[in-house]
């Protein structure tokens, strides 16, 4: 008796399984694969024909491959000249060093925090201060940020240059850790936790100046039922 195929057909074109599962049932995998290269074609630019005709010299030579009918007008395609260049994001008019502004996305969406400077990837330096509403320094875009009329003085306020961008980049995992399945969480490294610290009292000495505005930093930002954004003034 003939052995039954691995693989039924159903119905006509439709068959039991498909052709990833034919190849793993089969262990094709497992096979090595032999690949023979073509000789390689040796390829006559000019040939000799034949020509009809007493006065014609008996034969000529000709190009092997025909030249086309048509042609492209341009021989070499010419890349498009791209005449943009990278600009730096401008800021918003009503934004400046130490505008409140109210966070509408992210982990911290409905905070107060404080504009400290805008950075050279058009990201916006903010800090909570971490000790009045937990929102440390982080970098966040204009697109997703209230800019309110508040405002604190920061002219006595340092801002060290060492804020940029690279200050925010995180270590990459080395590719051992990654395949070993290594989960472990990387403590908060010392020294930023110190810049925080340092920062954050500096703004709280300017903001302890007004009664009521380290309660205003601490408030969360909600709407209300009859409230709308377009009528509110911030």
């Amino acid at each position: 008796m003939a052995h039954a195929p691995r693989n039924s057909v159903l119905v006509p074109g439709v068959s039991r399984y498909s052709r990833s599962a034919v190849y793993s049932k089969k262990a094709l995998y497992k096979r090595q694969k032999t690949n023979v290269a073509a000789p390689a074609k040796q390829t006559v630019a000019e040939k000799t024909v034949e020509v009809k005709g007493a006065k014609n010299g008996g034969k000529r030579t000709v190009p092997a491959q025909k030249a086309p009918r048509f042609y492209p007008a341009e021989d070499v395609p010419q890349p498009k000249v791209n005449r943009k260049s990278a600009k730096k994001t401008a800021l918003r008019s009503n934004i400046t060093p130490g505008t409140v502004l109210i966070l509408l996305a992210g982990r911290y969406r409905g905070k107060r925090v404080v504009f400290l400077k805008q950075l050279d990837s058009g990201l916006l330096l903010v800090t909570g201060p971490f000790k009045v509403n937990g929102v440390p320094l982080r970098r966040v875009n204009q697109a997703y940020v209230i800019a309110t009329s508040s405002k604190l003085d920061l002219s006595s306020v340092k801002i060290d240059e060492k804020f940029n961008d690279a200050y925010f980049k995180k270590s990459a995992k080395t590719e051992k850790a990654f395949l070993e399945g290594e989960q472990k969480k990387a403590a908060f490294p010392e020294s930023k936790a110190a810049d925080q610290k340092a920062l954050d009292k500096e703004i709280l000495a300017v903001a302890a100046k007004n009664a009521y505005f380290v309660s205003y930093l601490k408030s969360t930002f909600s709407l209300r039922k009859g409230q709308f954004p377009h009528d509110m003034k911030f």
